[in-house]
């Protein structure tokens, strides 16, 4: 009797079938790609799933003998050639800044299979999570000297304040997901700590699926600019007001209820997705390019844990960790 095929191989062959954003940019001078990207997504899921953080790491172990690795090496392979050392890590290095499209499409691509909104307004949830650089803090005293006082310190990283944790040196994953029964990521980017949530907010509102007609915050996202964008986008964007509480303006109530909601769904979500990816401490990752591949690679990883579950009737909110740590 043959052997069910193992779940990690599974899910690197669904990569084949997830829809792809059209490229960031017409191709310029040189020879064409040979390798289309999603040979470098299939690397990304193995990366996160087995732990890996380098495209030295990831070789060594589709090196091993055996009959997965030799399985995973045949699925990375295009037209019969299989990627070389160099080519990996110029491609790994550059595939985070085509992660956001690529999650903002699988995200659209969900909705429309999982009907997220049949039984709830069209709404989604808007925020910023930090994470924990990897190694020492830079604190800002070094920092305007520029003196780095440790080598384990990331000096890409930098500091937020968090109502929540503090000071935070590190990152900030922002997050779009939607209002509902189900939690689905829509759109994400990983940034320096210090980046303002509300200048990040206007890149990921632009790949959100057109059925998309409240968009929930909290004060940071309170900038009439983005109320603007969302306006013309036909959409009403919902966020905290700032001022001492209790507020006694027109439609508190209403604005209550939907703080709450997205209370309930973004940061359910971001404890959710931080569990699943060991990242209540410091993320495993060093730089803003490999931090970008690690923490949007996830999120990528996310949406395809729930396709895989979609596709095969199982539960869409439980059993995520357990599903990926048993890939």
């Amino acid at each position: 009797m043959v052997g069910a095929e193992p779940l990690l191989v599974t899910l690197v062959r669904l990569i084949d079938h997830v829809p792809q954003p059209p490229p960031l940019t017409a191709r310029g001078r040189g020879s064409p790609r040979f390798y289309p990207d999603h040979v470098f997504l299939k690397a990304v899921l193995i990366m996160i799933v087995r732990h890996l953080h380098s495209p030295h790491e990831l070789l060594a172990v589709l090196a091993q003998p055996t009959a997965e690795m030799r399985a995973l090496r045949g699925l990375l392979t295009h037209d019969g050639r299989f990627p070389c050392r160099r080519t990996w890590e110029r491609r790994l290095g550059a595939l985070p800044a085509a992660l956001p499209a690529q999650i903002g499409c699988l995200g659209r691509h969900l909705v429309a299979l999982v009907q997220p909104w049949l039984t709830s307004g069209r709404a989604v949830a808007v925020d910023s999570t930090t994470l924990q650089a990897r190694g020492g803090v830079w604190h800002r005293v070094h920092r305007e000297r520029g003196v780095i006082p440790h080598t384990s310190i990331d000096t890409e990283a930098h500091w937020t304040k968090s109502g929540w944790h503090g000071w935070v040196y590190g990152w900030k994953l922002h997050l779009v997901t939607t209002v509902a029964a189900v939690w689905i990521p829509l759109a994400a980017e990983l940034t320096p700590a210090n980046a303002a949530d509300n200048e990040v907010a206007p890149r990921l509102l632009r790949v959100l699926p057109l059925a998309v007609r409240f968009v929930l915050g909290d004060t940071s996202y309170q900038d009439p600019a983005l109320h603007e964008a969302c306006a013309d986008a036909d959409r009403l964007l919902v966020a905290t007001r700032r001022g001492a509480y209790p507020h006694t303006d027109d439609g508190v109530e209403v604005r209550s209820v939907f703080h709450k909601l997205r209370s309930l769904a973004i940061e359910n979500f971001n404890e959710q997705f931080k569990g699943i990816f060991d990242v209540h401490g410091s993320v495993p990752t060093r730089g803003l390019i490999r931090t970008q591949r690690f923490a949007l690679g996830a999120v990528f990883v996310y949406q395809l844990a729930l396709l895989h579950r979609f596709e095969h009737g199982q539960d869409l909110r439980v059993g995520l960790k357990a599903f990926l740590k048993a890939a």
